[in-house]
């Protein structure tokens, strides 16, 4: 099974730059997205009746053209929540989940905190909250897989210029430190886990000084998985060939059938 996700920031915009020849021809049985800064009624033909595919949106519900995720899915799930159950971080649209007979998939745009010291606490009171969620689905024997833009760098060799950015939120200690905590909890970062010692690997760019062209980047773009499913990914990669976005796309590849989470 491959899953990919996607900060498409804008898909109006993505739209536009060839999105849609990307999408027929990837055809991912499973496709988050994050960033869509779009309504329901806004979203291309393309995407709302894309044959074969369920597909699940979550707009903001506080400011139009902001936030929002989404997935198309090959797979009909049991259930679907929009959020957390959590109004000051549902209201941003930033999750979707698809909840499975033995799996749970979200589709997550983490808060930027860069707007601020109120900005930054958002965000990690979002992390820790989410964090929490992700034990809860453990705790009832569901392997739990997280793709999406975290919105942090979590090691040095994950960000192009780790000193000149130590104190920019998305690289900021306590940001980082969260992704250590998520670690330490039981998830492993697949891409990690398959290259640990590949650098120059990033999902990021901005887009200004050429930075994209300099390979000047960042990983933002995470596909987190619990580590008792960790033998079952065959692969995790970034697809920074692929253009139309800030970000590009991220995929990981997973063997069905997902083993047993011995509950406590």
């Amino acid at each position: 099974m491959e899953i990919y996700s996607w900060n498409v920031n804008g898909i109006r915009s993505v739209t536009k730059k060839g999105f849609e020849s990307w999408f027929n021809a990837t055809k991912p049985e499973i496709l988050c997205l994050q960033e869509v800064r779009a309504e329901k009624d806004q979203l291309p033909d393309f995407l709302l009746d894309a044959e074969g595919y369920y597909s699940f949106w979550n707009p903001c519900q506080k400011k139009k053209g902001y936030s929002g995720v989404g997935i198309l899915s090959q797979i009909e799930p049991d259930e679907v929540n929009y959020g957390m159950g959590i109004d000051e971080f549902d209201e941003e649209g930033r999750i979707v989940q698809l909840v499975f007979p033995d799996w749970v998939l979200n589709s997550v745009y983490f808060p930027n905190g860069g707007q601020g010291e109120e900005r930054l606490d958002y965000k990690l009171r979002f992390y820790d909250a989410f964090l929490e969620n992700s034990l809860q689905w453990l705790e009832q024997g569901k392997h739990v897989i997280t793709l999406g833009d975290y919105n942090t760098c979590h090691k040095e060799i994950d960000i192009a210029r780790p000193k000149e950015n130590e104190n920019i939120s998305g690289f900021l200690p306590i940001e980082r430190a969260w992704i250590d905590k998520y670690v330490q909890n039981g998830f492993v970062d697949s891409f990690r886990h398959f290259y640990p010692e590949k650098r120059d690997a990033y999902t990021w760019w901005s887009n200004r000084f050429g930075a994209r062209a300099r390979n000047v980047g960042w990983r933002l773009d995470y596909a987190f998985v619990d580590k008792e499913m960790i033998g079952s990914v065959i692969d995790s990669k970034i697809h920074p060939g692929v253009e139309g976005s800030d970000h590009c796309p991220i995929s990981i590849s997973l063997e069905l059938p997902f083993p047993p989470i011995e509950t406590k």
